[in-house]
């Protein structure tokens, strides 16, 4: 008998205990929460997670100058952007291939003879504007004034548009490029942590960083103009270079940015146990769904910290599953995560 009333007692105060360590953890986030909201930046520990070039995925818009070499030849994401480009114009019929060999540097000789370059075949910072000639870049007729206070973003990687919004409500849209299937725009809530400009090649005129701890990822022009409106980029969001001209001036450090669309993982990636201190698109699924069920309130920032580990927690206590504050397979399916498997 005194087991079956400790029983009913503690099932009685197990769901209060619970209820209420939540409402703390809610109220701890909020505040959390509303002070980096009016913070100038994000906290320094964000910003020194930030990994080299290409090892996690993000931006790598350095704008290599391609000119014809021995084997191995040159490779990467611009060729392809070249060759696709080349093929658009007719110069080129080969495979999109990402490879800078014999058959692209005959089509660039030709693209550059018949606009009076130079014959050769390399490509540089003449040759990439030259290879956007003929696009049709919408102007502006009468610029709109700077937006008023608060200013947010939203860009939505599924309709390749940049919402500026002010005061809560839309103010100007912008088309922009996203990133490829295999190297997708991180979903996840931003924030504009470094202003840039004039450093040319594929970065354009201008460059907005954004805070995802995995990569370098930003809001930037380009000198590839005809990619705007398709999936395109390393990652990077992609402006006509006049538009985030405009942009560039509206915002400030700080400015948070919203990511919305499909989930996206790059190709190279595959399910892995989420522990304390990991970074990465698993985690941004992870924080949506927990922030669904109503266990989270935190920023969705793909950083697995005290937050979501708290959630994490919370929820496998709620599914009956051990409580760790570890995303293994059990906890990462009971959220309705599919796995992923890399062959």
């Amino acid at each position: 008998m005194r087991a079956s009333r400790r029983q009913i007692l503690s099932n009685k105060l197990l769901p209060l205990a619970l209820s209420a360590i939540m409402a703390g953890a809610f109220f701890a986030s909020r505040l959390c929460q509303l002070a980096w909201a009016h913070s100038p930046s994000p906290p320094t520990a964000r910003t020194t997670q930030i990994v080299t070039w290409g090892s996690l995925g993000g931006c790598d818009c350095r704008g290599q100058i391609l000119k014809p070499t021995p084997e191995p030849h040159q490779k990467g994401l611009d060729v392809e952007e070249l060759q696709q480009r080349l093929r658009e114009l007719g110069y080129y019929f080969g495979p999109i291939n990402g490879v800078y060999g014999p058959d692209t540097w005959k089509a660039v000789r030709q693209f550059k003879a018949n606009l009076g370059l130079p014959p050769d075949a390399v490509v540089d910072e003449a040759t990439w504007e030259a290879l956007g000639y003929g696009i049709e870049i919408p102007i502006s007729k009468d610029p709109l004034p700077p937006p008023e206070e608060p200013i947010a973003i939203t860009i939505d990687t599924d309709r390749k548009r940049l919402m500026v919004y002010s005061k809560g409500d839309l103010y100007s849209e912008f088309p922009v490029a996203v990133g490829k299937p295999e190297t997708p725009t991180p979903r996840g809530e931003w924030k504009i942590i470094y202003k840039g400009r004039d450093w040319g090649g594929g970065f354009g005129t201008r460059w907005l960083g954004l805070n995802v701890p995995w990569g370098i990822y930003g809001i930037h022009g380009t000198n590839k103009p005809w990619s705007i409106g398709t999936a395109a980029s390393h990652g990077c969001i992609r402006m006509f270079n006049h538009h985030v001209e405009q942009l560039w001036e509206w915002v400030k450090v700080g400015t948070p940015v919203t990511i919305v669309g499909p989930p996206g993982f790059p190709d190279y990636w595959s399910f892995r146990t989420i522990e304390p201190k990991a970074v990465g698109p698993d985690v941004v699924e992870v924080q949506k769904r927990l922030r669904q069920e109503g266990l989270y309130w935190s920023w969705i920032d793909g950083s697995y910290g005290d937050a979501t580990i708290r959630a994490v927690k919370y929820f496998q206590a709620l599914q009956g599953l051990p409580i760790t504050g570890v995303v293994d397979r059990k906890t990462y399916q009971a959220l309705g995560l599919k796995i992923i498997e890399w062959d």
